[in-house]
């Protein structure tokens, strides 16, 4: 899955090119009068960015959300998929190393017993490939079930899929936490959309409008390093472009934490990683000017960003389930 929050380009930025990196002038957020240049800070390369990702899959409860609404909704879509068919056909988009995609196949394999599982996966990263591979390679309860990778990313398989001319029909589709990465969103949707079959449903998976992201998106965007094309979206974003394409949905939405209490101590190393993943900067306690290091440490622990519990700050990680009609 290719989650990456602040890790993201906005492209109303002017930027001036140096000997390293794009130089950005940036606004102070809360000084529009002040613009300043920050030549040292830079954003995470992609293995800088893996490392942070799994920093922050340790201390936060995401895969848990994922598994609530596997639990608590996902057998019911499961069940009304496929419409009687011998060979029921799922496209992954964005899966990464592919945990959630076999917790779904085997949720499916549940619910119509028998019936033969055609998954293919549109993944570019090829560790993760090797991963998704590997993994599968140790899960025998797989019965049933085929793969097949495309090393692509969404938008060259799309192009791919228009070169041949042929237009493969799906029961279903799941894009976990890999919207803010493409370069058209509702072109994406609107393509993924037309590959369902009759019956079929699109599963879309993102930051929650009552995440904290949102608020620390809306405030702190132009004042970090960009990266290639990205988008800072939450699930209105995605239900506005839905409505405008005429599509029918359902909105799930699930809580999920991050514990980022060592974010407030001094020269806490996982700290120091949390706060690069949440800024997608690297060293951004040692590069970021003072003023803007305050200014996003107050920010987070505001209530529109984190809650405490038992004495620790829990960042508001909320996602949204977005379940669409064919």
């Amino acid at each position: 899955m290719a989650f990456c929050p602040l890790m993201l380009y906005f492209p109303y930025r002017n930027r001036f090119p140096s000997m390293n990196f794009e130089a950005e002038i940036l606004t102070a957020p809360h000084d529009n009068s002040e613009l300043y240049v920050i030549p040292s800070m830079r954003s995470l390369t992609a293995e800088e960015y893996v490392e942070a990702f799994k920093s922050f899959l340790d201390h936060s409860t995401e895969h848990q959300c994922m598994d609530e609404f596997n639990k608590k909704e996902l057998p019911n879509i499961m069940a009304g998929l496929g419409n009687g068919k011998s060979t029921i056909n799922v496209l992954g988009v964005g899966s990464g190393t592919g945990e959630q995609d076999l917790k779904m196949i085997r949720i499916l394999q549940d619910a119509h017993p028998g019936v033969l599982i055609d998954n293919e996966i549109v993944e570019p990263n090829p560790q993760h490939v090797a991963a998704y591979k590997e993994l599968v390679h140790q899960a025998p309860d797989l019965k049933n079930v085929s793969f097949s990778w495309h090393q692509l990313t969404s938008s060259e398989y799309e192009q791919q899929v228009k070169e041949k001319g042929t237009h493969k029909k799906f029961d279903f589709i799941h894009m976990i936490q890999m919207l803010y990465r493409v370069e058209d969103i509702p072109s994406t949707i609107k393509f993924f959309h037309s590959c369902l079959d009759h019956h079929g449903k699109l599963l879309i998976i993102i930051l929650s409008d009552s995440s904290g992201w949102a608020s620390l998106w809306q405030k702190y965007r132009h004042c970090l390093p960009s990266t290639d094309s990205g988008h800072y979206i939450t699930s209105s974003g995605i239900t506005d472009i839905l409505k405008r394409l005429g599509i029918e949905y359902r909105i799930y939405e699930f809580p999920s934490g991050w514990d980022i209490t060592e974010c407030f101590i001094d020269g806490d190393l996982v700290g120091g990683c949390m706060m690069d993943f949440l800024t997608g900067t690297k060293n951004f306690l040692g590069t970021a000017p003072p003023g803007l290091r305050r200014q996003l440490q107050e920010a987070l622990c505001q209530p529109e960003c984190s809650s405490k519990k038992d004495g620790r700050i829990i960042f508001s990680n909320n996602l949204s389930m977005i379940v669409v009609d064919s």
